[in-house]
């Protein structure tokens, strides 16, 4: 019998984890290029621009109470024009890797989004990272370009490819 893993929409209550799992990403990977772990304060702030609906948002998978990772919808640009597209990212314990949970939440994310009136999804890839571009293509996203060289990390530069989906 597996563990029963339930995904729903973040809460407040859930940002110390959130901050905690993307903060390994951050000191142990190139696939953020944030460069300084965030406080749990930074986080929340961070957390106030999702709503439970809407274009905008946060989902967690759990099982037993832990949060195992997360997927969001955010603004891909300010401008007016870019309103119906939205840049997605989804980050899993390291620990909860490997287990399916990343598809779960992105199919939960995009059966979510569905009924927003958004027209675009886009995610940025740091390569290389053979797990995103799979989750990615999985999900029908399809890479439209390649920015060479454009960040720097652990002393050296990275490659960003951009893919996109329709709604």
């Amino acid at each position: 019998m597996g563990i029963e893993i339930r995904v729903r929409a973040a809460t407040e209550a859930d940002v110390p984890r959130l901050a905690e799992i993307y903060n390994h990403y951050i000191v142990t990977t190139p696939a953020t290029f944030d460069i300084e772990p965030y406080t749990v304060a930074e986080r929340l702030e961070w957390f106030a621009h999702y709503a439970p609906a809407g274009p905008h948002r946060v989902l967690v998978a759990e099982s037993e109470g832990v949060v195992l990772g997360s997927a969001w919808s955010s603004s891909f640009r300010p401008k007016r024009a870019y309103e119906t597209t939205v840049e997605t990212s989804i980050y899993c314990a390291p620990e909860a890797t490997g287990r399916g949970i990343g598809t779960l939440l992105y199919a939960a994310l995009f059966e979510a989004l569905a009924g927003e009136g958004l027209h675009r999804a886009v995610a940025g890839i740091t390569l290389p990272n053979e797990a995103s571009v799979a989750i990615h293509e999985r999900f029908g996203f399809r890479r439209v370009a390649l920015l060479s060289e454009v960040g720097r990390k652990f002393g050296r530069y990275w490659d960003v490819a951009w893919f996109e989906r329709e709604l």
